[in-house]
């Protein structure tokens, strides 16, 4: 049986998984058990753009930016009444609001910096530089100031039992927290390494437009970005496929590294809950390990039309 490539992230106290045909959030609630919650993505309908190289990645960005907000709402309210849900407008929102911080934070307010040097006399060539510099910077200073907050750490665990569970899948051993647990919570697909791509890929691009005006150059960045996203993407796809590789790992390495900052080792409650947000996806796609049980009282059920409060399946 042919692997399929699955993924995830981490939410609060959780973590969602999705493969083709469904994606899970597993949250450990505040009494200690385990509730999930399923949505069908109905992989056989994509549509012929989502299989054109670097076009895909920019729609795979976007899908994964909305399926990941909306996880994050459903997580953050595991333990709320359901008069307390997030509504479709505070998603939409949430969407709106992560490209705006992100788009601002990582790309307007370098160029706003580096821009200003112009008056010291540094070159135009040279403020693109100092540009990436500042991007680089500003990225690795706010991962490391947001992981200094004790809930993000918690994420971050999380975060690590994500990669742990889909390593121990991709090596073809048991799901069971066990073999879990003594996986690397590094993973060659993970976001982190494709920021920082998208960071370093950005430079040549950025470069073209040197000379032109701060409008001219914010404007390219706006158009610029999904397609550097969308060549970020392919690239990691390439290197991950060849991972086996010692010259790749060793090109990689430093996109590995930089993984430390955004994973932390889990717990074995966090590995178990990885396990049940994996499971329900594999399942839906077939894939399922044939030691295991469709159902196996770890949240698989039924497929919703989407992540929405209640209809959860619980475990303990």
């Amino acid at each position: 049986m042919t692997k399929q490539n699955y993924g995830g992230q981490a939410v609060i106290e959780g973590v969602m998984m999705r493969g083709r045909q469904r994606a899970t959030v597993a949250v450990r609630r505040a009494d200690g058990s385990i509730v999930t919650f399923h949505e069908s993505l109905d992989g056989s309908k994509r549509s012929t753009l989502e299989s054109l190289p670097i076009l895909r990645g920019v729609l795979l960005l976007w899908d994964t930016l909305n399926l990941g907000v909306r996880a994050l709402n459903v997580s953050a309210a595991a333990d709320l009444p359901d008069d307390e849900q997030p509504s479709t407008g505070e998603t939409v929102g949430g969407v709106a609001f992560s490209l705006a911080l992100g788009f601002g934070l990582f790309f307007a307010l370098p160029l706003l910096l580096a821009n200003a040097l112009q008056y010291v006399g540094l070159s135009n060539l040279w403020i693109i530089v100092v540009e990436n510099i500042f991007q680089l910077v500003i990225f690795i200073g706010y991962m490391i100031l947001i992981g200094r907050i004790p809930d993000i750490q918690r994420v971050y665990g999380y975060h690590g039992a994500e990669h742990k569970a889909i390593n121990a899948y991709e090596a073809g051993l048991p799901l069971d927290v066990a073999h879990v647990r003594a996986q690397t919570h590094i993973h060659p697909r993970c976001g982190t390494s494709f920021l920082l791509v998208v960071v370093v890929l950005s430079m040549p691009f950025f470069a073209l437009f040197a000379d032109e005006t701060l409008l001219i150059k914010v404007i390219s960045r706006i158009l610029l970005v999904p397609v550097i996203a969308g060549l970020s993407f392919e690239l990691l796809r390439v290197t991950a496929a060849n991972y086996h590789r010692a010259w790749v790992r060793w090109l990689i390495a430093p996109s590995l590294a930089l993984q430390n900052l955004t994973t932390r080792e889990p717990d074995d409650d966090m590995c178990a809950v990885a396990i049940a947000a994996l499971l329900p996806v594999l399942a839906a796609d077939d894939a399922l390990p044939e030691a295991y049980d469709a159902d196996l009282g770890m949240g698989i059920g039924a497929p919703t039309a989407g992540f929405k409060m209640p209809s959860p399946t619980a475990s303990a």
